[in-house]
């Protein structure tokens, strides 16, 4: 079997065939650090963290590359408001984005360059760029010849006449043509900047991400990943300018991630409804909203509201009783042997999880596999006798495939850290006591750090609220 993914750049799904066997390079664009993520930027931190895993998980290594644009005109305007200097706004929103993708089940880069750690190698690609006849200086601003390309709008797929210069390039007299994007923008008063041959300045937008990909990744990569509304501008001129300087493909397959509507609306700054990550995972959990990430393929548009939250957390729950359901029968069941029939559709289920992700990773129609096999678990559990082996197979296949996906359906219990154990321990004292005031206020306590305690006669319980 191969993994087939949908390529945005040929518009038609391709078998993945890496540039070196055994070996992917990924870069993926990350976010602008001068606010809070919201949970546009969450998906494609979720989603192309489940790509990474899943290529793991085929056998392959991957080297992981996400970027922080830890300086831009947002930035500066977020710093001069606030009354601090670009690197203090940009280390705490960096801290904060960490905070926010670690809850959410991302894992860590191999490197998350900084453009303000890259500015020797944004300056020399754009002095080659130079050199090659291919960008321009005027009044210490550099820009990029957009028509020498002759590939320019590959991407995007719409006729160069019809593309319309895109976000963060300002209409300037200077150009020699309204399409050339800026490279290099000469500093402002009071503005940040660096040393460069054409005066002080600092980076356009769209050479940081070519600079980082180039140095730590090289010439051409495996994977180019971010939202769909990078494709153009912000892609279209990161192929142009690393194919002009290199005269070698930027990527070899592009993947680009849908939009986020909220209660059936495009999410727009102007209607005001952004919703911040780190707000959502508060009403939620961060573990609900990766799982209802997920519950939709990546490429296709995604609601977000309350409601469909909601019933995203009913069906964790649904995985996660049937996890503890296997985990309380295992120490009560005989050693039977395998039953081979049992085995046989743990197998069958484990080989439709890989058939659809390896078409273009679609979690959604995987999601629906690992609902079946948690069925399949429960129907096992009803029976008279169970096997160990059986249900050690149910368990491990559960959690292999949550694994992929960067879930986890584990009895939370093992997740508690001392604190809260000795808490519950401390409770269970008092009501042994009969210090129902004490029990109560401990209760309480739990609650706000989000543990919901449910008495029952066979013992405490409890769930993340």
């Amino acid at each position: 079997m191969s993994i087939h993914l949908y390529n945005s750049l040929t518009k038609k799904k391709e078998r993945f065939v890496p540039l070196e066997e055994g070996k992917v390079k990924m870069y993926v664009c990350g976010p602008t650090v001068y606010n809070y993520i919201h949970i546009g930027n969450a998906r494609p931190a979720i989603v192309y963290d489940m790509v990474r895993r899943y290529l793991e998980y085929r056998g392959y290594d991957v080297k992981f590359i996400s970027n922080f644009t830890d300086v831009d005109d947002k930035i500066i305007r977020a710093a001069k408001e606030m009354g601090e200097d670009v690197f203090a706004v940009a280390n705490r929103f960096i801290a904060a984005y960490h905070d926010d993708t670690c809850a959410l089940g991302v894992k860590e880069a191999d490197v998350h360059p900084r453009v303000t750690d890259t500015m020797p190698e944004i300056i020399t690609f754009i002095v080659g760029l130079v050199e090659k006849g291919y960008a321009y200086e005027a009044d210490g601003d550099v820009y990029f010849r957009t028509r020498k390309f002759k590939d320019y709008g590959k991407l995007s797929a719409q006729p160069l006449e019809e593309l319309r210069s895109g976000a963060r390039i300002e209409v300037d007299s200077r150009k020699e043509d309204s399409l050339d994007f800026v490279l290099w923008k000469a500093a402002k008063q009071g503005e940040i900047s660096w040393e460069s041959p054409w005066g002080n300045g600092r980076p356009g937008w769209h050479i940081e991400c070519s600079a980082m990909v180039k140095k730590y990744l090289g010439d051409t990569i495996d994977i180019h990943a971010g939202g769909q509304d990078l494709t153009f501008p912000h892609h279209e001129n990161e192929i142009a300018q690393s194919e002009a300087l290199t005269e070698k493909p930027m990527a070899k397959y592009w993947l680009h991630n849908g939009f986020i509507n909220i209660d059936n609306e495009k999410m727009s700054k102007s209607l005001g409804n952004f919703v911040l990550a780190k707000d959502i995972i508060q009403q939620h959990s961060a573990e609900v909203v990766r799982f209802f990430m997920l519950t939709a393929h990546y490429r296709s548009p995604i609601n977000f509201s309350d409601e469909l939250l909601e019933g995203a957390k009913n069906g964790l729950e649904r995985l996660k009783t049937a996890v503890s359901a296997i985990e309380h029968r295992l120490d009560k069941s005989a050693d039977l042997g395998e039953q081979g029939n049992w085995i046989e559709k743990i197998d069958q289920l484990k080989q439709r999880f890989i058939v659809e992700m390896d078409d273009d990773f679609n979690s959604a129609n995987a999601i629906s596999i690992m609902f079946d096999l948690a069925k399949e678990a429960n129907r096992y559990l009803r029976e008279e006798q169970t096997s160990k082996e059986i249900l050690s197979r149910f368990f491990e296949q559960l959690k292999e495939f949550a694994d992929v996906l960067g879930l986890s359906l584990q009895d939370q219990s093992e997740l508690l850290d001392s604190e809260i154990e000795k808490l519950i321990e401390k409770r269970n004292r008092a009501r042994k006591e009969k210090d129902f005031s004490l029990a109560d206020e401990i209760r309480d306590q739990l609650k706000e750090q989000g543990i919901i305690l449910e008495d029952t006669p066979q013992g405490v319980r409890w769930k993340r609220g």
